[in-house]
């Protein structure tokens, strides 16, 4: 027999709804009330707990301060009832120093996975205050705050995971820009001459970072001849090719003009095969070579030194 909800029925289910919304904010709001009420021991106990005792270890004092205001956060974010929203207002205002403390923990080795299992014994300390609160520990307004209390430190746990997260992020796009830089040194050969070493593999990235640097070496050192080594970069395709040819044009315009040496024959190969043309590009065997030709372009002879084994008279 098939159900007709009538607009009895679905009036009566709007209410109910309306109704449980409103329990649910009262019972946040208690909760609310609660943080509040209990900030100063809450943030006591929670300055003994592993996430707190080993990230501020200059004082305990400091410790129990971080605790308030993150028991502040939580009682913001309950009084507006949005126990499970990460993106809740009261989180903005403890995001960065729970950023803090979760990267200090990945510092020590920890993972984002033991760091939030660190805040989830967050909760429990302050459960049994909360149980403290009610004359039956087992009726049905404590269990409904302590089920709000667990939504809320559930969220915090993701709050954190997030924001452990992104900070890793953060660190390895520096760490990574750090390294690109530090792959692609630029080098003084002689007044007005500088070289860049390349070695590995050329991708987009590093291919920017290496014409920043060389331009800005250009700049700096006010070099008239500017030279790309690619011995150490293992092969050439026409992406590559391209790259060092919008260096070597950066370069014209930046009044220095460029070579590039290192070309193996197997490089030669590759390149005629692909049909891409350098034949505007200055190009010398080696490094050895390439200085050799700036610094004739400067006029300045390099006489040969003495063979080993003899007496120069």
């Amino acid at each position: 027999m098939a159900l007709r909800w009538g607009p009895h029925s679905l009036a009566a289910g709007r209410r109910c709804q309306v109704a449980e919304h409103g329990t649910a904010l009262d019972t946040a709001q208690r909760l609310s009330g609660f943080l509040q009420r209990r900030r100063e021991q809450i943030a006591q106990r929670w300055a003994d707990a592993a996430l707190f005792r080993t990230v501020f270890t200059v004082s305990r004092d400091e410790a129990v301060e971080a605790g308030k205001a993150v028991v502040d956060a939580l009682a913001d974010v309950a009084r507006s009832g949005r126990l499970e929203d990460l993106r809740a207002a009261g989180f903005e205002s403890v995001r960065d120093r729970l950023g803090r403390m979760a990267a200090a923990r990945a510092r020590a080795g920890h993972s984002p996975a033991q760091i939030t299992d660190q805040v989830a014994e967050l909760r429990e300390p302050a459960a049994a205050l909360l149980r403290a609160e009610f004359e039956d520990a087992a009726g049905e307004d404590a269990h409904a705050c302590l089920l709000a209390l667990t939504l809320l430190m559930g969220t915090l746990r993701l709050v954190v995971l997030e924001t452990s997260v992104n900070a890793g992020e953060e660190l390895i796009a520096r760490q990574r820009e750090q390294l690109l830089e530090v792959a692609t040194p630029v080098i003084s050969l002689w007044e007005g001459v500088v070289a860049v070493p390349l070695i590995g593999t050329l991708d987009s990235a590093r291919s920017q970072v290496v014409m920043e640097s060389l331009l800005e070496a250009i700049v700096s050192r006010r070099a008239r001849y500017a030279i790309l080594d690619i011995t150490g970069v293992p092969t050439v395709d026409s992406l590559v090719a391209q790259h060092l040819m919008k260096t070597v044009a950066a370069a014209r315009l930046m009044g220095a003009e460029c070579i590039v040496s290192g070309i193996r024959p197997a490089i030669a190969q590759t390149i005629v095969h692909l049909g891409i043309d350098l034949g505007t590009i200055i190009t010398r065997t080696g490094l050895a070579d390439a200085l050799a030709y700036a610094l004739t372009q400067q006029g300045i002879v390099v006489s040969p030194g003495p063979a080993a084994g003899t007496n120069p008279r």
